[in-house]
């Protein structure tokens, strides 16, 4: 039996052996301690236990047919999250239940008789109320009549959504789609189809009643609770999806024709690029930044709405997607339903998108292109000025020599008028000295001596200023 290191004792806390032997069944134990330590992991992530529980955050209600939901979706600020809260947390307060943490974004609660969800998105809050139960008439008695009236009424935002759903057992006498039609769906079109495999049928008519609210239906074959639960969710988010992704139709409708008037405005801007004068340019050049600072003005506006809408879009596909929908005879499909109605808008939305990128490409290639020709002109006439100058410099430098021709001569004419001084002073002093032939001499003596001096001072201000 080979010795165990002095090390493997320090880390299991415990001492080493002092001596003597040891059984086999002792050494395996040890052997075996050694190959399995305790584990003493790196620290968490500050938000891997928050990562991870977003998985489980929003879990779907497990669903036992039958049972009646109203649902709501209200548009509004994330700014209202804080006033959402509150407002769950006044109902919560009158229930005598226990209210959403500080910072939740969703909750959800029984309140006794039905229970209460409430979830947080960027730009909606959704509000289930569920109650177990249903009549003759699924929706003649719908859970959002228990809640407060007045609580209602105050809830923060604008309703996107609003949809009364029953999950039923379903029978052969309630798969007569055209009785439930006139009895349910005041004989509206259905559209609809057996999901999750055909363990339900989901059926709507997508139309919104004289109480404001929309119905589902939900007819379970074999459905499990949570099974039901995700149904119904996917159902709802659908409805939810879809109008919020059409929100972008009207923006897009209300470009049209503001794109249509920035269009012909680059066109006629297009058309005068190659017969503008350069007195035109700064004028038409000003009218082109105008039109791109407008065109991206509203891309900024409008750059959420449409990313939002092409989202939500693919949100509403994949939730359709995972219903796994069976054709009911004579019955529209969701999938066909939303196709047929939302993908024209969606292509709308698209255009438009696409449009405007389009148009603020050209009317910046276009800005590119008339500034290079503003510069050129620029260019131009910095050089007519530049040459200008030039001839100025050279008429001074012509006019400067004149002057200093004259200035040369000048000098001589003083200098040789004080030498004929200072000969005729010393003639008077009585040396023979003929003032007349000394100026006369001197004469090109002090020229060249002038013209020297004055070629040095030039020669000195040349050197001192050259680099």
């Amino acid at each position: 039996m080979r010795d165990i290191p002095q090390s493997v004792h320090k880390f299991r806390g415990a001492a080493a052996p002092t001596g003597g032997a040891q059984t086999a069944e002792e050494g395996s134990s040890l052997e075996y301690a050694i190959r399995t330590p305790a584990m003493t992991l790196p620290p968490d992530h500050p938000r891997r236990i928050e990562l991870n529980d977003e998985a489980h955050a929003r879990p779907p209600e497990a669903l036992q047919a039958p049972v009646r939901i109203s649902y709501l979706a209200l548009f509004s600020d994330i700014l209202h999250r804080d006033r959402q809260r509150a407002h769950i947390a006044e109902l919560a307060a009158f229930f005598g239940v226990k209210p959403p943490s500080p910072n939740a974004v969703h909750y959800s609660a029984n309140f006794g008789r039905f229970r209460v969800k409430w979830e947080r998105h960027t730009e909606f809050a959704r509000y289930k109320f569920l109650l177990p139960g249903a009549g003759d008439d699924p929706f003649a008695d719908p859970a959002i009549r228990k809640l407060p009236a007045a609580w209602l009424a105050d809830l923060p935002g604008e309703i996107i959504v609003a949809t009364h759903a029953a999950i039923l057992p379903a029978s052969e006498t309630t798969e007569d789609f055209d009785a439930i039609s006139h009895r349910l769906f005041a004989g509206n079109p259905l559209v609809g189809a057996g999901i999750s495999g055909n363990a339900a049928i989901a059926l709507t008519d997508f139309r919104i009643r004289p109480d404001g609210f929309s119905r589902l239906l939900l007819l379970d074959r074999s459905l499990r609770p949570r099974q039901a639960g995700r149904a119904l969710q996917r159902l709802l988010e659908i409805d939810t999806y879809r109008l919020m992704a059409q929100l972008a139709l009207p923006v897009a409708r209300q470009l049209a024709p503001i794109l249509a008037a920035s269009e012909q405005e680059l066109a006629e801007v297009a058309a005068a690029l190659p017969t503008v004068t350069e007195s035109g340019e700064p004028q038409l050049l000003d009218r082109l930044t105008q039109l791109e600072a407008e065109i991206e003005s509203r891309g900024a506006e409008n750059d959420f709405r449409f990313s939002a809408s092409r989202a939500y879009y693919q949100l509403v596909q994949r939730r359709i997607a995972e219903l796994r929908e069976d054709r009911l005879p004579g019955i529209q499909t969701f999938q066909e339903f939303t196709e047929l109605r939302l993908a024209p808008a969606m292509n709308t939305c698209q255009a438009t998108t696409a449009r405007q990128e389009s148009l603020s490409v050209r009317v910046s290639r276009a800005s590119q292109l008339l500034a290079t020709r503003v510069e050129l002109t620029r260019e131009h006439q910095e050089m007519q000025v530049l040459q200008s100058m030039n001839r100025r410099a050279d008429l001074q430098l012509r006019l400067q020599q004149t002057v200093e021709g004259l200035s040369i001569a000048a000098i001589s004419y003083y200098i040789i008028g004080l030498i004929g001084y200072a000969a005729k002073g010393a003639k008077a002093a009585g040396l023979p000295i003929n003032p007349d032939i000394t100026m006369g001499a001197a004469i090109p003596i002090v020229i060249l001596a002038v013209f020297l001096a004055t070629a040095r001072i030039h020669k000195m201000i040349h050197t001192t200023h050259d680099p």
